[in-house]
């Protein structure tokens, strides 16, 4: 099927390369014109694709493999290509991001960080902008002016939690300049595993700090020291869940002096397995840093910190009451949706990422995405050796330091995974014992700043980089080097003005002054040596120090080697220890190592298929907890969608005399007008003869300030109605797991609850606007 699309591609191949560069853009204009006269987008891809392709060897000097054509074809079709590290995901975007933006109708290619938006924003979109589209990048420090522009961009580059923001706040915007998105119509998410599933189970939330005193959370930690593991309260490892025993309870009440713990007007419960979680399962330096006397989270996927985040629920205040900095205010939900629904408000979105195939099941079922592996352009050499295995983290540590130290002394580079900044850490001292040199990369502010440079040389010869989870990925590691990376870093270093991009790709064109070419001539045959020596050594070395809860994430770890044909290989050093094996069986492996007397490291086949069943059902419990929050917050989300539509309304209405009136009617509860008919007729005709003259008063006031007022009071009820019926929601959700116990279902108990939370919303919505109103003054 692919085959066949991309011969018609190439049909078009000999009328393109004799287009200039003017009759590029005046290839777009017709393909537009014919779109606007009824052909299909599936009928002009060829075409459009034909000129992408020549458009990247014009402005790039870059020729698209088929198999990159192939992945495009997969973005167009709302489909996820899978396509491993270093075949080209950026520029594949391209193509689809052009043939979908020719409606018109824009199309966003989220990202997972401001680099990577900046970077194929500049470098890709200059293909996008030779072929006469638009381009624009939104980043954090982005403008409420320049986002509502970039927004209007015909291709936008994003990152999927500025996406989110932006969305969330233009439905609490109070007129519509400042709302600055339109309508969703295409979206090529980067990295799709990382944002759909890894931080599927994070909603992104706007707060605002609520008044709640913090003395609860610092009396609850001080009770939580003292509590004891298996005596007081249970834990569940792998949900990160606490269970509060009967013993638990009585002495928590006998303690706080309260008759009941779980009262909704004293919920010491909820704060009391806070403490509890803070206790046992965020630990700093692992989840957390102390930075600037406060807690500052670090992503569990990629290792970065991420400033401004807050885990919610009052679980960070009790982080903040365990590490004894001050604990900020607990904040209060404005608004919050999860990225599952997020994404699933685009008509049509797709995906690209290395490894995809082991969620094949939950993008297809949560998604409707089916996944394409897209063949390399060449044959994968990398060698995957079998995990050793030591019963101790202490000796598989120092294994992993020796195995550095050996290939440090040959020149071999190595690229070290750890899980958190406290393990590379303690790998880097023992790295620092053996005099070994290595770069040091992970969430400390005074690292994660170098992390593109640090990564982007990660293949220098006798190079050992450690490096949390996926740091730098979106960066491709080079053999020998990137030399692209040590020019920019030597123009740096010599003060050199101006954009450095713009320095680069003058050079590559040849047009630069002679002393930057002849710089660019003596490190590309410096690194074009150190590629081939490197090359001889065997490649990159990636060195796993854990296997991962995901074995797509082992994957994508494996997959910074071996990239477009290269050499390589990669291996994991685990012990009975780490935390899959502790949780998953790692006693029983550690019994039989003693029984029958096995030396370490052990390297079987046995139990690598050990590991990868653990690993499996560990995948299958985070895709049923994702499932599970899937189908509760569709819950919510269609209520959200109710609220937001009539927000869109009441923004986008001319005259609001109809709301007013419509608002008013209903205010009279339902059995008194059933009985009293007359009153019924009184009461209605007294409240729109009030309304009247309200109206007549604002209008001599100024004209059309009623008007204003009443937008303005019902989008504030509004949003403040909304707020309380978040966390009424939220409060709801965590205690209805408890009616399973009495034999009853808790989703369809939480789906009729959430209704009548919602009816009793609307009728405070509807209550607060009418006193709001008549009680405003000119």
């Amino acid at each position: 099927m692919y085959s066949n699309i991309i011969q018609e591609i190439k049909t078009y191949r000999a009328q393109h390369a004799k287009l200039s560069d003017e009759e590029f853009k005046q290839q777009t204009v017709q393909l537009k014109q014919k779109l606007r006269q009824g052909t299909s987008l599936e009928q002009i891809l060829p075409e459009a694709y034909s000129l992408v392709w020549y458009a990247t060897v014009r402005v790039l000097q870059l020729y698209a493999f088929d198999v990159q054509l192939m992945g495009a074809i997969v973005l167009h079709k709302g489909q996820i290509a899978e396509m491993k590290t270093g075949e080209g995901k950026s520029l594949v975007a391209a193509f689809a991001a052009y043939v979908n933006a020719l409606s018109g109708k824009g199309v966003h290619i989220v990202t997972v960080n401001d680099y990577l938006a900046k970077r194929d924003e500049q470098w890709i979109g200059e293909v996008l902008r030779f072929l006469g589209l638009t381009t624009a990048v939104i980043c954090t420090s982005s403008s409420n002016e320049e986002r509502k522009q970039a927004y209007a961009a015909d291709v936008t580059y994003i990152t999927n939690s500025e996406l989110g923001f932006d969305y969330l706040r233009d439905h609490m915007a109070l007129n519509l300049n400042e709302m600055v998105q339109r309508a969703f119509h295409y979206c090529i998410i980067d990295e799709v595993d990382s944002i759909l599933i890894d931080e599927a189970r994070t909603p992104l939330i706007i707060s605002a700090p609520s008044k709640a005193s913090n003395t609860p959370y610092q009396v609850a930690w001080q009770l939580a020291k003292f509590m004891q593991p298996n005596v007081h309260y249970e834990l569940e490892e792998k949900g990160k869940q606490v269970i509060l025993t009967e013993d638990g309870v009585k002495a928590c009440e006998q303690a706080l002096e309260v008759t009941d713990i779980y009262s909704i007007q004293t919920p010491w419960a909820h704060l009391l397995m806070n403490a509890i979680k803070a206790k046992h399962f965020y630990l700093k330096d692992v989840h957390y840093l102390i930075k600037d006397e406060q807690v500052v989270i670090v992503d569990e996927f990629t290792g970065r910190i991420l400033p401004g985040r807050r885990w919610a629920d009052g679980l960070h205040q009790a982080v903040e009451a365990k590490e004894g900095v001050s604990i900020q205010e607990e904040s209060t939900t404005l608004a919050s949706i999860t990225y599952q629904n997020l994404f699933l408000l685009y008509p049509k979105i797709s995906g690209m990422t290395g490894t995809a195939k082991t969620e094949e099941e939950e993008f297809q079922n949560i998604y409707g995405l089916k996944v394409i592996s897209i063949p390399t352009h060449r044959a994968m050499i990398r060698k995957d050796y079998a995990d050793l295995v030591f019963r101790t983290a202490q000796s598989k540590w120092i294994a992993v330091a020796q195995e550095c130290k050996q290939m440090w002394q040959i020149g071999r580079p190595v690229l070290v995974g750890t899980t958190s900044i406290e393990k590379s850490e303690l790998l880097a001292s023992l790295l620092d014992a053996e005099g070994v040199k290595y770069q040091l990369l992970n969430a400390r502010p005074s690292l994660a700043s170098e992390e593109a440079s640090i990564i982007a040389q990660a293949g220098r010869k006798a190079s050992v980089t450690i490096a949390t989870n996926m740091a730098g990925r979106g960066t491709d590691i080079i053999l020998g080097g990137n030399l692209k990376q040590a020019f920019l870093d030597w123009l740096k270093d010599q003060n050199e003005d101006g954009d450095l991009e713009v320095k680069w790709r003058q050079v590559m064109a040849q047009k630069a002054p002679e002393h930057l070419q002849q710089k660019y001539r003596a490190l590309k045959q410096e690194y074009e040596e150190q590629h081939q020596q490197v090359v001889q050594l065997g490649g990159l070395y990636v060195i796993g120090t854990e296997r991962h809860e995901s074995r797509r994430i082992d994957n994508q770890l494996r997959g910074r080697s071996g990239r477009q044909g290269d050499p390589g290989s990669s291996r994991f050093f685990i012990s009975l220890e780490d935390d899959l094996l502790r949780i998953f069986g790692g006693t029983q492996m550690s019994n039989l190592m003693n029984r029958l007397g096995i030396e370490e490291p052990l390297e079987s086949q046995f139990l690598s298929t050990s590991l990868d069943r653990a690993q499996k059902k560990v995948e299958h419990y985070y895709y049923q907890i994702r499932k599970q929050l899937f189908e509760y917050d569709q819950v919510l989300n269609s209520q959200r969608q109710a609220i937001y539509s009539e927000r869109r309304q009441i923004l986008s209405s001319h005259d609001m005399t109809d709301w007013s009136r419509n608002y008013l009617q209903h205010q009279w509860p339902a059995k008194l007008l059933g009985v009293m008919n007359t009153w019924k007729r009184m009461a209605s005709t007294q409240v729109h003869i009030s309304y009247d003259v309200k109206k007549m008063q604002m209008e001599s006031v100024q004209p059309g300030l009623m008007n204003e007022l009443e937008r303005l009071l019902l989008l504030q009820q509004m949003d403040q109605s909304w707020s309380k019926h978040l966390r009424e929601m939220s409060l709801l959700r965590e205690f209805i797991a408890w009616r399973g116990y009495a034999q009853r279902d808790p989703l369809v108990e939480y789906k009729n609850e959430a209704y009548n939370l919602f009816i009793k919303m609307i009728e405070e919505v509807r209550q607060g606007y009418c006193y709001s109103l008549f009680r405003s003054q000119a």
